[in-house]
């Protein structure tokens, strides 16, 4: 992927400068013109210059004589998923993203990305992986490949896919390993930082760790699933049901072979000519309002499904999203197996 930077020019620059990155960026030629501070001042295509050589501005001359002073913008940590639609549908492919004092902090590109979702994604990846021994005697398990890269770094891949570009990954067992192979996250155009688990703190109490989230929604997921989940779909449904915690669910159908007799008292009230049951299992995958992190006690041990019996309890809102596509929980070594050979047609 394309760095960011590459899409930003010096306002003191000249349209010659300009036009010589504009070549090379080639289908994706649009600048955004930043001042000494890095905040935006004026956006630059190759339309821009056309026009600009046409009213005899010399190619010598600087780009702020030709720029497009007003260019669309996103507004980093905003709620703005209705604008990122509109924008993507409105055929705005490449848009400057600004933090709260309006200098950009990133480029996002809808050629590249499905989505720019105003989310943080913590990933759980501290676990010791013992039912995958002896592969996970010196590697950790989010570092086990799946194809040609790591279990995480398609859960990784998939959640910067959508546009999310805050990211946390919890570590403990061989965390030095994950964190040398992910760095900062600046290959990637994402940030990366490290939540160190002294003790095991469950599937999610070590997001209690964290104070600086970016955004007002945070996705917590496991390291070790695999899954083509729409991320945004997951998103607006949250959003439109307003729902203080959604956890991803995987349907299981039972069919029993038999009529079914449904009794009170030893009276047959209904019968069922072989019915099938629908049960819906914890995916791993979770979508919860920042506010509500609050309720999580201070590092210490504490599960993803304590906070879900908490929150029922307290009668907040918590939605089941049913997952209609691929998910597999690469856990033991069948797991492992099926996902090497699951890799290789699904459709991410």
């Amino acid at each position: 992927m394309r760095n960011y930077k590459e899409h930003l020019l010096s306002a003191d620059k000249t349209i010659k400068q300009a036009l010589q990155i504009l070549n090379e960026l080639a289908s994706d030629a649009i600048l955004f013109i930043v001042n000494i501070d890095n905040k935006l001042i004026g956006s630059l295509t190759d339309g821009d210059v056309r026009r600009g050589l046409l009213r005899d501005v010399s190619i010598q001359d600087n780009v702020k004589e030709i720029i497009q002073e007003n260019p669309r913008f996103i507004k980093k940590g905003e709620d703005n998923i209705q604008k990122i639609i509109e924008y993507r549908e409105g055929n705005f492919k490449i848009l400057p993203v600004l933090d709260k004092d309006d200098r950009v902090v990133n480029v996002i590109n809808f050629r590249k990305l499905r989505s720019y979702l105003p989310i943080d994604a913590v990933i759980m990846a501290g676990g010791k992986g013992t039912r995958l021994r002896p592969l996970t005697e010196k590697t950790p398990k989010p570092l086990l490949r799946v194809g040609d890269k790591p279990i995480i770094e398609h859960n990784l891949d998939r959640l910067a896919l959508y546009g999310i570009d805050d990211f946390w990954l919890s570590v403990k067992y061989l965390g030095e390993q994950i964190e040398d192979y992910f760095g900062n996250g600046n290959v990637k155009n994402i940030s990366i930082d490290y939540v160190w688990e002294d003790e095991p703190l469950g599937t999610i109490g070590a997001v209690s760790k964290i104070k600086n989230f970016n955004h007002d929604y945070v996705l917590i997921t496991n390291s070790d699933i695999l899954t083509n989940l729409d991320y945004e779909n997951f998103f607006l449904d949250f959003i439109s049901q307003d729902a203080d915690l959604a956890v991803v669910t995987i349907p299981y159908q039972v069919n029993i072979p038999y009529a079914v007799l449904e009794t009170n008292k030893g009276f047959v009230k209904s019968l069922k000519e072989k019915p099938t049951y629908t049960y819906y299992s914890n995916g791993g995958i979770y979508l919860i309002k920042r506010s509500v992190l609050k309720l999580l006690p201070e590092s210490k041990f504490y599960n993803a499904t304590d906070l879900m019996e908490e929150l029922i309890a307290k009668e907040y809102k918590v939605l089941s999203y049913p997952l209609a596509g691929y998910w597999l929980d690469v856990g033991k070594h069948e797991d492992f197996d099926k996902a090497q050979k699951d890799i290789k047609k699904i459709k991410f």
